[in-house]
């Protein structure tokens, strides 16, 4: 990257006419509302800083590539709050600081007739902030866009406004967008919002049409249904009158019930008054005996809690007592436990005397059998002999237990390692389905692809791998973002053929058999697998980097060479935190053309003119495919070695089986020999065992005696034990003699207490005898006050009833009285129950004559006259405004199709000059298929590039500087709009955006290009503005603008 001294300014030559500073009438006169006055940048991209004075007309921004003329482009969208998105740069507006600064801004000042406006836009890098001036004021971006609003600048129009990364999208306008474009950035403000009427009045002025046809056809079949039910419509209202007069009488019918009601508990409720004053005599006279019960059941209730306390010390008295009784019970069974043991000691005593003289008495018995025994023949020999036998056998037993055991172990080892290997391959099977079922998800014609493959492989000749993203396994699942981000998802899709005839086979059989949409490449001819990267890793680890792609997964040779060969995978490094804090260094490496850094992906590009660095990046995304990975190497060996293990098991089988067959034999001969050794050891071995017994008993004796058990000490120490427990029983029984003591004495005071009670009972229940003997007068009072109240009570809540009901049929709220009108209408009804039933029934009589009717038939046929009467409002409403509206589209369409006709008109002109200029032809009409229809309206463009075709319609073209510059905006830029062109198309083309933007009446035109053909025609009205930036470039302090003139105009005079 060049040093920052060395790209400082942006200088600027004029046509030799001119001075290098317009004055401001000068400006002025030509400048229309909007024109740039100046262009000011620092830490902006390429520039440290950088002043840029255009002219009033046609500006050519001429300079090498990658010196920063586009970043002229981007400061003039950016500073009048233009989106990112429209430069089809970085995302982020933060990218567009200078490397390594913090913070830049652009100012542009715009021309305005009642004073020029000045905007300023700071950009920070930090949260991609920028503050905002509007004037030296501090202000919001909407202010920004409302004011660019006004002067009629659209940044984001690409008719006004065209970067070099959005011309395939201008390209790509049809013919509807094409006009609005047009309409914002070469007719006049309001040609624009009038058709955005128009398409608004349109689509109402449809509905309206709709609603009036509908609602006058509804409005006639509701005056028809109308005429029909007016006749039942009359019977039904005789019919109500007679109802009304029911309705009225059952609304007095209940009122009278209530009244009724009333009057029997007014008289209820004097009875009861004059019951309870004689109750309330007869209790006075009571109120003595009552008391006396009262003071007797208040010392009951102090005695019952005093008893309650006694009955509790009572309680912990006796569990003390307890307790110490079972201290006793042990004391004893302990005393119990040492006399028996010691019991135990004198038993074994006796035992020990018995045995020793059972002991003896074998003895002798065992001498005298022994002294009877004669000589026996000597079978030594023969036992030897057996003897050898057995250890022979006994060594090839142990043999053959080797070998057993040496085989369960290895069929433990064989079973146990092919269940690890089947576990290992049922894992690598269930991710393979998991990676082929998220093939199935995102691109269902793969998967049927591949199923097909597998059935058909023997096809093809040479090696064929399934889609990509299945044979590559990621070493590390944390690098399975940057190998997915690095292969495009179409290639990872993509089947691979080692040769392309096997390619053709099988993309003929899919794709134009099967229908089916699949990728298929083939792997290039000369290996690129094993091809080494151009710099070895170890010299980039003082950046960061510690891998190559290549190395970050494992795949098949010939998809390896691929991914090579095409993607450089054995090129691209990936960094670690340390390339993110030293970026600024690593993107000057010249060998570095990609890279990877933890989360995002770096793009280097180095002009081949001024060998200028411009970077690029973005964020790598999480992986979705390969962070599944399976080996295909190693499932094959996996199941080559399940293959060999189940081999190694069956072998493993026989041999156990024959060295079973060996062992039963050994143990056949094993048993004969055994039993004939047994028979002559017996006879060999009688005396000895006899001597052997006789002395084993003589060593028994002997130790038994010596183990004699010392009754006497034994004795002793069991009185010692039982005194000891007696001591301590005696303080046992004190304590429980306390305990019993104290039980004693409360269970005395208890019952003291219980007399008293039991005193003060009997002389209550006397008091309750007398009370109740000499108040049955006042029970047969009481009842009868009960009885009252409770009928008064009844006849209450009956009249409570009566009277809710009452004003619930008259519709009346519980606290309203019963209105002036129902009292009126009452008054000329009958007063009793039984005169208002006989009207009753009479009303009723009267009104079931009139059957059929039902009260739907009026509703609707008020609903319906109701409805008639909106409808017609409705109907009035909806014509007058569809008049008012087809008023208003005639009034717009007026001032908005005319005006766009000449102006499409005038296009027409120009763009026709131009194409005849190129020896082509060319239209511009106005489109439409129906003239109501103003959204389907659109440009159509129509050439001939041949004087033996036709004209067609143009679909795809790119150039649309020259041919769209008549205009009324206040500037329009285009950047590289020459490119790919032939010389002799650029120079006309040249010709025709000067001729066209250097007219009196044309606004400023931006023209950047990075080279110009020789003898161009120039105008005086054209800026010249020279981008010298870059480290070839002459720096700022030694450029003389005056002295460069000075030698062209000598060098133009010697010519």
């Amino acid at each position: 990257m060049a040093e920052p001294k060395k790209r400082q300014r942006l200088s600027h030559v004029k046509s030799s006419h001119k001075t290098s500073n317009h004055s401001q009438s000068e400006g002025d006169e030509r400048f229309v509302d909007g024109s740039i006055i100046s262009i000011t940048m620092k830490n902006f991209l390429t520039y440290d800083y950088s002043v840029v004075n255009p002219g009033t007309n046609l500006n050519m921004i001429v300079g090498a590539n990658g010196t920063g003329k586009s970043s002229i482009v981007c400061a003039i969208c950016l500073g009048l709050a233009g989106k990112t998105s429209v430069l089809g740069r970085g995302d982020k507006v933060g990218l567009y600081v200078k490397r390594g600064c913090k913070k830049g801004f652009i100012e542009i000042e715009l021309y305005k007739k009642d004073g020029n406006v000045v905007i300023h836009r700071e950009i920070h890098v930090e949260n991609n902030r920028s503050v905002w001036m509007l004037n030296k004021r501090h202000c919001s971006q909407k202010d920004v866009e409302e004011e660019v609003r006004t002067l009629q600048i659209q940044v984001s129009n690409l008719c006004q406004f065209l970067p070099q990364e959005k011309v395939g999208e201008f390209a790509k306008m049809s013919k509807i967008e094409l006009l609005e474009a047009t309409e914002k950035s070469v007719g006049p403000p309001e040609m624009y919002e009038y058709h955005c009427k128009l398409k608004n009045f349109r689509g109402k002025e449809r509905e309206l049409e709709n609603a009036v046809k509908e609602k006058n056809s509804f409005l006639e079949k509701a005056k028809q249904r109308n005429e029909r039910n007016k006749l039942d419509v009359n019977r039904f209202y005789e019919r109500q009158r007679h109802l009304d007069m029911i309705e009225l009488l059952e609304k007095k019918k209940p009122w009278v019930e209530y009244e009724t009601a009333r009057v029997e508990r007014d008289h209820v409720i004097a009875e009861r008054n004059e019951v309870k004053q004689r109750l309330i005599t007869l209790k006075q006279v009571q109120a003595p005996v009552v008391r006396k019960i009262q003071q007797i059941e208040n010392q009951l209730h102090s005695t019952e809690a005093q008893l309650e306390a006694k009955t509790a010390a009572i309680k912990e008295a006796s569990n003390k007592c307890k307790q110490k009784q079972d201290q006793l019970d042990r004391k004893h069974k302990e005393i119990d436990d040492i006399k028996q043991s010691l019991k135990l000691k004198q038993t074994e005593a006796e035992d020990q005397q018995k045995r020793i003289g059972n002991t003896r008495r074998n003895i002798e018995d065992l001498k005298a059998e022994l002294a009877k025994t004669g000589d026996q023949p000597d079978v030594t020999p023969q036992i030897n002999a057996i003897n050898v036998e057995l250890r022979q056998m006994q060594q090839d037993r142990a043999r053959i237990e080797g070998e057993k055991a040496d085989l369960r172990r290895e069929k433990d080892n064989l079973c146990a390692e092919s269940a690890m290997l089947e576990k290992k391959l049922n894992c690598m099977n269930n991710m393979m389905n998991a990676k082929e079922e998220k093939l199935k998800g995102r691109h269902k014609d793969t998967y049927v692809a591949l199923q097909w493959l597998r059935k058909n492989r023997q096809m093809f000749e040479g090696n064929v791998y399934e889609p990509m993203m299945l044979v590559i396994n990621v070493k590390d699942h944390r690098f399975a973002k940057y190998v997915e981000n690095h292969i495009p998802f179409h290639d990872l899709r993509a089947f691979v053929f080692q040769k392309k005839a096997d390619m053709e086979k099988f993309m003929t059989e899919v794709r134009d058999k099967m229908n089916l949409r699949v990728n298929a490449i083939s792997t290039p001819e000369k290996s690129f697998s094993e091809q080494q990267p151009s710099r070895h890793i170890e010299s980039l680890r003082r950046f960061g980097f510690h891998i190559y792609l290549r190395e970050m997964f494992d795949t098949p040779e010939e998809v390896m060479s691929y991914l090579c060969y095409q993607y450089k995978v054995h090129e691209v490094p990936l960094g670690s935190q340390q390339t993110k804090d030293m970026i600024h260094t690593v993107i000057e490496e010249p060998y570095l053309r990609m890279f990877y850094t933890p989360g995002e992906r770096y793009m280097v590009k180095r002009s081949s003119y001024s060998h200028n660095i411009s970077t690029s990046n973005s964020l790598v995304q999480e992986s979705q495919f390969l962070t599944i990975t399976v080996d295909a190497d190693e499932k094959r060996r996996l199941e080559e070695q399940i293959k060999a293990s189940k081999e190694k098991l069956q072998e493993n089988n026989e041999r156990m089986k024959n060295f079973q067959a060996e062992a039963v034999s050994l143990d056949r001969r094993d048993n004969e020999l055994l039993a004939e050794k047994k028979r002559l050891s017996e006879l060999k071995g009688k005396k000895r065992q006899l001597e052997q017994k006789i002395s084993i008993k003589q060593d028994s004796v002997r130790q038994m005696e010596q183990n004699v058990i010392d009754l006497a000490k034994i004795e002793e120490e069991t009185r010692e034990k039982i005194a000891n427990v007696n001591s301590q029983k005696v303080s046992v029984v004190a304590e429980f003699m306390a305990q019993m003591k104290l039980r004693a004495k409360l269970t005395v005071e208890k019952v003291y207490l219980t007399l008293d009670t039991v005193g003060q009972t009997a002389e209550k229940r006397k008091l309750e005898n007398d009370f109740r003997e000499g108040t049955s007068e006042l029970k047969t009072v009481n009842q009868r006050y009960i009885q009252l109240e409770e009928r008064k009570s009844r006849l209450t809540e009956q009249c409570k009833a009566l009277l809710k009901r009452a004003k619930s049929v008259c519709g009346m709220h519980s606290d309203q009285v019963l209105p002036e009108e129902l009292r009126n209408a009452f008054s000329k009804l009958p007063d009793t129950l039984d005169e208002i039933d006989a009207r009753l029934n009479e009303e009723r009589s009267r009104s079931e004559c009139f059957t059929g009717l039902s009260e739907s038939v009026v509703d609707e046929y008020r609903r319906r006259e109701e409805e008639i009467r909106h409808l017609e409002k409705e109907l009035e409403e909806k014509t007058n405004s569809l008049t008012a509206y087809r008023q208003n589209i005639a009034e717009a369409k007026d001032r908005w199709l005319n005006p766009l006709k000449q102006l499409v008109e005038q296009i027409n002109e120009k763009f026709s000059d131009f194409f005849r200029s190129m020896q082509c032809a060319g239209e511009v009409d106005l489109y439409t298929e129906n003239e109501e229809e103003y959204d389907k309206y659109g440009i159509r463009i129509r050439v001939k590039f041949h004087s033996s075709s036709q004209l067609h319609e143009l679909t795809v073209h790119h150039q649309s500087g020259g041919e769209r510059s008549v205009s009324t905006c206040p500037f329009r830029v285009v950047d590289e709009i020459n490119q790919g062109m032939d010389p002799v198309n650029e120079r006309r083309v040249f010709d025709i955006v000067v001729r066209t933007a250097c007219k009196e009446t044309t606004s400023q035109y931006f023209f950047i290009t990075p080279k110009l053909l020789q003898n161009l025609q120039y105008a005086d009205e054209m800026t010249i503005l020279c981008v010298h930036n870059g480290p070839y470039m002459l720096p700022p302090s030694q450029w003389n603008e005056k002295a460069l003139i000075k030698r062209c105009l000598q060098r133009k005079a010697r010519a």
